[in-house]
């Protein structure tokens, strides 16, 4: 089988894929990203000495909308009824970065990894803006998709991506 792009048609030009004859499956998939910053932000962080309030808890609604609105913001993107959407935080105090993971479910015809994907950049995007008043020079990278389940290409899981606190990608 070769691997084609699914957004474009014969000519090369953009198209939504038609799912509609596709069997609808549950769908999970998982992002992390990264945010990098001073220890003294992580510290105020933690402490929650951030003035403008819980940075993680904000985060992570933030996370929570944006994977909602997927569609609104990625223009090939089918909009989906998410089962759920979950942002966990795993902060590194010495090394000055938060590690971000998003966990998006759904039972539908198409899979939810961009719905992952955007949540992680969100959440992250959220940080700095709670933090730039502090610490300008912050950075976020590392953003990728470490598991994808369900549908017709089945499973992917990135090689060897231990998450955090020690267990493997896929448990």
């Amino acid at each position: 089988m070769s691997e084609r792009f699914t957004h474009f048609d014969d000519e090369g030009q953009a198209v939504m894929v038609d799912v509609g004859d596709k069997a609808g499956t549950q769908r999970l998939a998982v992002a992390r990203g990264e945010i990098r910053m001073r220890e003294a932000t992580l510290e105020r962080i933690l402490d929650r000495r951030v003035e403008k309030g819980d940075v993680f808890a904000v985060a992570r609604i933030a996370g929570i909308m944006a994977a909602k609105q997927t569609s609104a913001l990625i223009p090939l993107c089918h909009p989906l009824m998410l089962n759920s959407v979950s942002l966990d935080f795993y902060p590194h105090p010495g090394d000055g970065r938060v590690e971000v993971e998003a966990r998006v479910k759904v039972g539908g015809k198409t899979g939810v990894e961009m719905e992952a994907l955007t949540a992680v950049s969100v959440a992250t995007l959220t940080i700095y803006d709670m933090c730039k008043a502090v610490d300008k020079e912050m950075v976020i990278g590392e953003i990728r998709l470490l598991e994808k389940h369900g549908g017709k290409s089945g499973s992917f899981v990135r090689g060897g991506a231990a998450r955090p606190g020690g267990r493997e990608s896929g448990e």
